[in-house]
């Protein structure tokens, strides 16, 4: 059997995808976290992009270094027990679009984090709140039971939105920007996902104080929202 490595930052999304379906697999692996602002030399030889996540495979003494997490999560699919995607191929593909779809609320939620004044951050809010009204009207089409985003199986989908969801967890201690209201299947399967065993182990338990921190460095209104947050406490 390879051996993996999860090449890692403590705060990244993506990273947290594979640490999830590792998990969900029950498949062993060594996580190694580096400082993305002062990559190793050896890190930055074996990643073209320069990012995380990272998994490097060694077998029958050579190591591959795999790298973009889209690929990463299909490499386990093909390599690794317990599945995660559906069988059925349309149901298959439409999964993989709604993955894309989370990836694509990633980029949303960096735009509102980054919104540099009080006065761009409702449109970004208001942006990211379509976003999530999608999924929603999603849900609801496809008569969604819950637990999970395909009913009753956990699958790569459930290992994408639960990272999303993990950052208003922290953006609810700034305030209440109405991102996700009025949407009861989301709010549902949002608290599924935060009690699931393999998304609350994919982040380190100073998260919360690390994303806080990160977002505190920020010249934008969440940041001065975060900065006051600390002077108040």
């Amino acid at each position: 059997m390879a051996a993996l490595t999860l090449v890692s930052h403590h705060l990244c999304p993506y990273v947290q995808r594979a640490a999830i379906s590792l998990a969900e697999k029950e498949v062993p692996f060594e996580r190694v976290t580096i400082d993305l602002s002062d990559k190793p030399d050896w890190f930055r030889r074996v990643s073209p992009l320069g990012k995380v996540p990272l998994l490097l495979v060694r077998e029958a003494g050579e190591e591959t270094a795999i790298f973009e997490s889209a690929v990463i999560l299909e490499f386990l699919e093909e390599t690794q027990p317990n599945p995660l995607h559906p069988v059925d191929a349309v149901t298959r593909a439409r999964h993989r679009a709604w993955i894309e779809f989370g990836s694509a609320i990633l980029n949303a939620i960096g735009r509102l984090y980054s919104a540099p004044t009080q006065a761009a951050f409702p449109a970004e809010a208001e942006a990211l709140s379509a976003m999530f009204g999608r999924v929603e009207t999603e849900l609801a089409d496809a008569g969604h039971a819950g637990p999970w985003f395909a009913g009753e199986d956990f699958s790569l989908v459930d290992a994408v939105y639960g990272p999303v969801f993990r950052y208003f967890d922290v953006f609810d201690t700034l305030g209440d920007f109405g991102i996700l209201s009025g949407m009861p299947r989301i709010a549902a399967w949002r608290k599924a996902l935060a009690s699931r065993p393999s998304i609350a182990g994919a982040v380190t338990p100073d998260y919360p104080r690390r994303l806080l921190a990160f977002l505190r460095a920020k010249d934008s209104h969440l940041g001065r929202l975060a900065r006051a947050q600390a002077f108040a406490t």
